[in-house]
């Protein structure tokens, strides 16, 4: 950790280059045909290498509208840089004439994509995989910032070989949305991918599939014009399972001379820049696999469970779409949930496989993948491929134990109890509830049910499910065993601790972009200052205004119920 009074502030852009730092491309391979495809802009198929060099495609006239603030002070960012050009010009695409740069053009990567397991190839237009990858994601920085290395890459940032055809753009509407939702994410504790900037432009306008207003759709009925945008997303890598999973599959089936070699330079890079703690540079390569795999087993269950802890639903959790590092990334068809429902998906393509309560099991399947993709490195020891099996299948039990602490932690329990959860959940979908004020007010250590009535959809005027609603809760606090009030006190701030008051909601985001799109950026910021304290007892006026349940007017509308991909 890095001690405050040793952290070096940033003041200027060049003192930002200094820090750069390569890592992946001085210690990868280049895609060898690249320097014979000109600016490589235009889909192809990539057969081989870990990245291809590709400069974004700047944006027209950038627009600032927001940056994170709470991100900048961790990196020791001065504000003073967003008045710098070349910071602008950086993070808005254009890196054609910064003169400082010590490398001077972006690069992209590939993947593979499974969807729940099954390994997919149609998706990218040559029906073989090699055309899938980042379409409109570039990296244009990679730096050693006070002893922690950073990724920064641009979410719309232009075509690349990936693209399948598309602008490799993205629009301001899903650009509000990840950078918002990065940033509360990280607030309630969760790690994930980080928002720096986000910057639109009014100079240029893309076409997208989208819904009419007010309409109930699941299909996107009609084609929009919207802004453009770019959002720079920051992580530790941007290593995802689809990514190992790409050159798994070029090993097992011995698809060029260097395949197997191509895969051994992916596992150990992923090792160095996400598990240098837990995996020692001096053991084998068959030791670094297997701890490899439990390492990255015990992130992915700790995320889902805590994904489901706050309320949030992935809702397209591909193996694309999974980060090799364990933590959130791809914040595209994603929700909160607000009414709660076991199946609740709030993207229309995403089906029941990514919903809510199924997120354990999309976790599992996307290990599964990426236990496949490291199998050739162990495929001369049988022991060791065991080994990894035995670590593949162990995932469910422990994946389950991590949502039973989950569970146990936010009824305030020191054991999970299946009965009171069971019929807890029971009620839950009974009575229509909002699963985040729910879980609030239920910390204040509630008495009876008038207590928790603020996170009902619907008046509770059914005697039994009054009756079964006090039953529970006085089962629950024979549990609980507080028995006096400074125990209640104590109790009822750990469990305030672990159950949020504020999430962000999509009408929330609904209001905040549309208000950007007519030149409005108040609510972006707003947003940013409110989900950044999700856990903190906030002003009596922002209570009202943002700890309240869905409006009914809102239920079934597209766009606000549910949202389709096109971003």
């Amino acid at each position: 950790m890095i001690n405050e009074n040793n952290k070096k502030n940033i003041e200027t852009f060049g003192e930002l280059i200094n820090l750069s730092d390569y890592s992946f491309i001085e210690n990868l391979n280049s895609d060898p045909d690249a320097k014979h495809n000109g600016d490589n802009k235009y889909p192809r198929e990539v057969f081989s290498g870990h990245y291809i060099p590709v400069s974004p495609t700047a944006i027209k006239e950038p627009i600032y509208i927001s940056h994170s603030k709470n991100f900048f002070k961790e990196l020791g960012f001065s504000e003073n840089l967003l008045k710098s050009d070349d910071f602008i010009k950086l993070f808005s695409g254009d890196m054609s004439n910064i003169s400082n740069l010590k490398q001077n053009i972006g690069w992209a990567t590939g993947y593979a994509l499974s969807i729940y397991g099954r390994e997919y190839y149609a998706q990218c237009p040559f029906q073989t995989g090699n055309g899938y990858g980042d379409g409109r994601a570039i990296s244009v920085l990679e730096a050693v910032i006070n002893g922690k290395r950073w990724e920064f890459q641009l979410k719309g940032g232009g075509q690349t070989p990936y693209c399948r055809g598309a602008d490799g753009r993205a629009v301001l509407r899903s650009s509000v949305r990840e950078f918002l939702a990065q940033e509360h994410m990280h607030s309630l504790v969760i790690p994930t991918s980080r928002s720096l900037t986000l910057f639109t432009s009014k100079k240029e306008q893309v076409s997208r599939p989208w819904f009419k207003e007010k309409s109930s759709s699941y299909e996107p009925e009609v084609m929009i014009e919207e802004d453009v945008a770019i959002t720079t997303r920051v992580a530790s890598s941007f290593l995802r399972v689809g990514q190992i999973e790409l050159f798994g599959r070029r090993a097992r089936k011995n698809e060029h001379k260097n395949a197997l070699k191509e895969l051994e330079m992916i596992v150990l890079h992923l090792i160095k820049r996400e598990y240098s703690e837990e995996i020692k540079e001096d053991l084998s390569l068959e030791e670094k696999v297997l701890l490899l795999a439990q390492s990255f087993q015990d992130r992915l269950t700790s995320l889902v469970a805590n994904w489901i802890r706050v309320g949030y639903c992935q809702g397209n959790f591909n193996s694309d779409n999974c980060a090799a590092g364990g933590f959130t990334l791809d914040y595209g068809p994603f929700g909160f949930i607000e009414l709660f429902e076991p199946k609740y998906q709030s993207w229309t393509g995403g089906g029941m496989h990514f919903s809510f309560f199924n997120q354990p099991r999309a976790a599992q399947k996307n290990f599964k993948s990426f236990c496949s993709a490291l199998k050739p490195l162990l495929s001369s020891n049988k022991e060791a491929l065991e080994k990894l099996e035995n670590i593949e299948n162990s995932f469910a039990n422990v994946m389950e134990e991590k949502m039973q602490n989950m569970w146990a932690s936010k009824l305030g329990l020191k054991k999970f109890d299946f009965e009171l959860f069971d019929e807890l959940i029971n009620l839950m979908i009974d009575t229509k509830v909002d699963y985040t004020i729910f879980f609030r007010e239920l910390s204040n250590i509630v008495d009876d049910v008038s207590s928790i009535e603020k996170s009902f959809y619907a008046n509770l005027d059914n005697d039994i499910l009054k009756q079964r609603w006090n039953s529970w809760i006085e089962s629950w606090k024979s549990k609980i065993a507080v028995n006096d009030e400074e125990s209640k006190q104590k109790l009822s701030n750990q469990m305030k601790l672990i159950n949020p008051k504020y999430s962000l909601r999509e009408w929330h985001l609904v209001w905040a972009y549309q208000e950007a799109q007519n030149g409005n950026y108040e609510p972006v910021n707003e947003l940013q200052e409110i989900m950044t304290k999700p856990y903190e007892e906030q002003t009596k006026e922002i209570e009202e205004k943002y700890y309240i349940k869905k409006p009914i007017d809102f239920f079934g509308i597209a766009g606000i119920s549910h949202v389709s991909c096109s971003s």
